[in-house]
């Protein structure tokens, strides 16, 4: 293992994490129920995006996967 030749400073190993800061989320309101919510993402609270309820169609094709696959294991 090799050992290094110069000590390295504290203002070069600063400058080289100084990208590491952690930035704050950005968050929106969402516009059908006025929660907080992040953007380009479906309101948790709500389930629309865009004006559209998603998770609630999501919901209901997964159930018509279930009922299609009970029926071919019968």
């Amino acid at each position: 293992m090799s050992v290094q030749k110069k000590r390295i400073s504290k203002r070069r190993t600063r400058n080289r994490r100084s990208h590491h800061a952690l930035s704050v989320p950005t968050v929106i309101e969402c516009p059908s129920c006025k929660q907080p919510m992040k953007p380009h993402y479906a309101c948790p609270s709500c389930g629309k995006y865009r004006g559209k309820d998603v998770l609630k169609k999501q919901t209901v094709v997964e159930k018509k996967i279930r009922k299609a696959s009970t029926k071919e294991n019968k």
